[in-house]
């Protein structure tokens, strides 16, 4: 004799994780990318903002050799260097990035449009809210506390510098749920603006909504946004929601501004014993 058993989930949503720049705040995730090419053109390097976003969401040094070790990138770092990159490079890259990064990240604090609502109508529901990012502990506090001067508090927020290995691997996603005592991973919801966060609540085993405009696949801040054609605004929309459509998302939004509305259909899917 054999038999099999499963257990589903069926409650509500007890906890929604969030990304931090792109996701609840600085609206085009403007704040590294600028960042990263800074730091490259010091060291006689250039770099596109498009190169600069091909990595974003993942742990910041991580980010710094992804970036070094891109062929094209590294054959103008062996061009004007004499030699091709190491991880002495990188490290030495990374050094400069930090202190850079912390210098800006208070001029792109500005929670976006709507994320205050959103956590407010989610806090009175009982929902826990929570953050992790790609960004170290020491950037992260930065964040925070631009949060909170716009009235927004945290019940938990992780950093890439927390866990072994950040995104896209699980580990900041399962910490924050373990920190807030959630009674299963099915009951928790990512959201995030980049393909690593994405495959990071996936890997966890959670909902996981993306964000398209306000984030790094469109990369404009909002006034940007904005200013665009109606029609340019829809094929910038459309692309990004392909792109992480592909990579799993099981919804696909603007904005936290219009997380609510996905957040009850992924409530009906639980109900209906549907599992991430």
């Amino acid at each position: 004799m054999s038999w099999s058993w499963q257990r589903r989930w069926r409650g509500g949503i007890e906890a929604v994780i969030f990304d931090m720049a792109g996701t609840l705040l600085d609206f085009g995730s403007c704040a590294p990318a600028g960042v990263f090419v800074e730091v490259f053109a010091a060291d006689g390097v250039e770099i596109s903002l498009a190169e600069a976003r091909g990595p974003m969401g993942a742990e910041k040094r991580a980010h710094v050799r992804e970036l070094l070790f891109a062929p094209a990138i590294a054959a103008r770092f062996t061009a004007r260097h004499g030699r091709p990159p190491t991880e002495a490079d990188v490290d030495r890259l990374y050094a400069a990035f930090v202190p850079a990064q912390l210098a800006c990240l208070s001029r792109y604090g500005e929670l976006v449009p709507g994320a205050l609502e959103t956590c407010r109508a989610l806090r009175a529901r009982g929902v826990k809210l929570a953050a992790n990012t790609g960004y170290s502990r020491d950037m992260l506090e930065v964040c925070l506390a631009e949060a909170r001067r716009q009235g927004l508090e945290l019940d938990d927020a992780v950093a890439a510098s927390d866990v072994p290995r950040a995104r896209p691997w699980p580990a900041m996603c399962l910490l924050n749920a373990a920190r807030l005592a959630v009674a299963d991973v099915a009951a928790c919801v990512k959201v995030d603006d980049t393909v690593p966060g994405i495959e990071e609540g996936l890997a966890a085993g959670m909902w996981t909504v993306a964000v398209a405009v306000s984030g790094n696949e469109v990369g404009l801040p909002l006034e940007e946004w904005r200013a665009l054609p109606a029609a340019e605004q829809a094929r910038r929309r459309a692309r990004a929601v392909d792109r992480l459509a592909r990579a799993g998302a099981h919804l696909v939004v603007d904005s936290v501004a219009e997380l609510l509305p996905a957040l009850r259909e992924i409530e009906a899917r639980l109900a209906r014993g549907e599992r991430p």
